[in-house]
């Protein structure tokens, strides 16, 4: 039974690891000088940025580039070792790399971007916290965009619901009392 559930939460956390590194890309890339123009070109609306300045072409880029980057790599260990076939939940020899990647890169940034649309209605700041939105607007977005490919079991999508803010939490606490963050949130 333990081990069934250890399976189904590495499968949930699999799906996900395209997503994590295209939402890390932006800020990886963020000193590259290329397509660093804000998405939004400074517009604002109702006298409030649309986005922000910090949400620009350059992230969608790179986000996009490193789903794009991990699924392919998800596909070739997927191709070759019965291990990680049986950790995946996408039977990748049955779909593009190359369109999951850019879904998936593509939904986790959009999800991103609608949350910042939203945070500067509500005039929250960027990179103040906006809980649970900060931790599901990625994974909605992700899950909205690859389901027009891939549609993943009910079951899934419930458990990263209720566990990427649950998680996002105990990491949060963990690395403040750990010293390594300087708040909770």
């Amino acid at each position: 039974m333990m081990g069934e559930i250890f399976l189904f939460v590495l499968k949930c956390f699999y799906l996900l690891v395209p997503g994590l590194f295209a939402n890390a890309a932006p800020v990886i890339f963020k000193n590259v000088d290329f397509l660093d123009y804000p998405v939004d070109f400074g517009r604002k609306f109702r006298g409030k940025p649309l986005f922000g300045s910090h949400k620009t072409y350059r992230g969608f880029f790179f986000g996009i580039l490193a789903a794009i980057v991990f699924v392919y790599l998800q596909r070739f260990l997927f191709l070759r070792y019965d291990s990680f076939r049986s950790i995946s939940l996408i039977d990748y020899s049955a779909h593009s790399f190359l369109l999951l990647g850019l879904l998936l890169g593509f939904g986790v940034l959009f999800g991103d971007l609608v949350k910042s649309f939203l945070k500067r209605r509500v005039g929250i700041k960027p990179g103040e916290s906006w809980f649970p939105w900060d931790q599901l607007d990625c994974l909605i977005g992700g899950l909205v965009f690859i389901s027009l490919v891939y549609v993943p079991p009910w079951q899934v999508v419930i458990f990263l619901v209720l566990f990427v803010p649950l998680l996002h939490v105990i990491i949060n606490y963990g690395g403040y009392y750990l010293g390594m963050k300087d708040s909770k949130w």
